[in-house]
């Protein structure tokens, strides 16, 4: 399938993967968006105390699972986007 139909796949709440991916058990889930509130003596709030207490929109964004207890945020390259082997895991 195309990332377009990943696309639909992850917004129903699927994981995700490329059939081509060398490593297998890697996987994407999308993170929906939600409100955060920073806090003193955390990274965002030590990096811009003046949003300490604030609540904030988090936006919603894509995570790949790197396998071992790893997982961070994913964009997709011009390769994913066009690629035709995408696959809906269980």
């Amino acid at each position: 399938m195309d990332f377009g139909d990943a696309l639909k796949a992850l917004r129903n709440g699927k994981r995700v993967a490329r059939a081509s991916w060398k490593v297998k058990g890697y996987w994407l889930i999308l993170v929906p968006g939600s409100k955060i509130v920073p806090q003193e003596g955390r990274p965002l709030g030590q990096a811009a105390p003046e949003l300490v207490g604030a609540t904030l929109e988090y936006q919603a964004h894509i995570d790949k699972w790197y396998g071992h207890g790893r997982i961070g945020t994913w964009s997709p390259s011009h390769d994913a986007l066009l690629a035709q082997d995408w696959t809906v895991l269980p």
